[in-house]
């Protein structure tokens, strides 16, 4: 017979044990999973969002196995190597709980391969597995989309568990800030977490449009190639600001009128 649900868990803070440059990524992390939460992107206690531990080489946080992504705090993180190993846990009392090893070859294949990027985003909303399941992928059907006309694609090779499938998982992913893993779901990645989350975001949206105007069975509107492009260009880096910059500090006052726990 299961054992009662604790209403909340209280997880001692990490706070005092780490930097202050890796609290704030803590903090931020932490806002990211309530937001993925928010906005109706979580799966559970199933997927992932990771960062690179600053100042730590080959370190990076990661969701505990066990916990819903609204229940997240910036001492609820477990910190882990590329390879997989815990470097600090948090107490979850008798709970005990890990990582998952789905989550660790994923993440840390981009964390281990790509060092310019801090951030790591991954979902199994309805929207992105739908829109991962058809042939045609994802359409730049509207302006939204169109920031993703060169979006990269994985092929589905089962339960990513195998370290061997990294070298294609980063390959595939290319220089590309998202990308559709076939018959999976979504996949973003950022120079930050907001970026990432962004990224992520308009992903969402994007798919959730192209379903929709496809479910009406009528013809879609065809943008002419040139019009594409010179809207992809406008979305590219130093064409504009880093994305996540304005947003973030609003999306955190946000978070903080709702539930400011995830700061503990």
């Amino acid at each position: 017979m299961l054992e009662e649900a604790q209403p909340v868990l209280n997880i001692p803070s990490l706070r005092n044990q780490v930097t202050p440059q890796e609290w704030k990524a803590r903090v931020d992390l932490a806002a990211c999973y309530r937001l993925v939460a928010h906005y109706g992107m979580s799966d559970m206690i199933a997927n992932h969002i990771s960062c690179r531990v600053p100042g730590e080489e080959g370190a990076f946080l990661i969701n505990a196995y066990g916990l819903m992504y609204e229940e997240i705090t910036a001492s609820s993180l477990i910190k882990i190597d590329v390879k997989g190993n815990i470097l600090l846990k948090p107490d979850f009392g008798g709970l005990d709980y890990g990582i998952n090893r789905a989550g660790y070859v994923i993440h840390g294949a981009i964390h281990e391969r790509r060092h310019d990027l801090d951030c790591v985003i991954h979902t199994h909303t309805w929207p992105g597995m739908a829109v991962s399941s058809l042939e045609c992928g994802l359409l730049p059907m509207n302006q939204t989309a169109m920031r993703f006309l060169k979006i990269a694609y994985h092929d589905y090779e089962g339960v990513v568990l195998d370290v061997a499938m990294q070298d294609k998982l980063v390959a595939d992913l290319g220089d590309s800030n998202a990308m559709i893993l076939r018959n999976h779901g979504l996949l973003t990645v950022g120079h930050t977490i907001a970026e990432a989350f962004n990224a992520m975001h308009r992903l969402e949206l994007s798919c959730k449009a192209q379903l929709a105007a496809m479910a009406c069975n009528s013809p879609l509107v065809q943008v002419r190639p040139e019009v594409l492009q010179e809207t992809w260009n406008n979305y590219q880096p130093k064409t504009r600001r880093p994305y996540g910059v304005m947003e973030w500090p609003a999306l955190l006052r946000m978070l903080n009128r709702i539930d400011p726990s995830y700061r503990s």
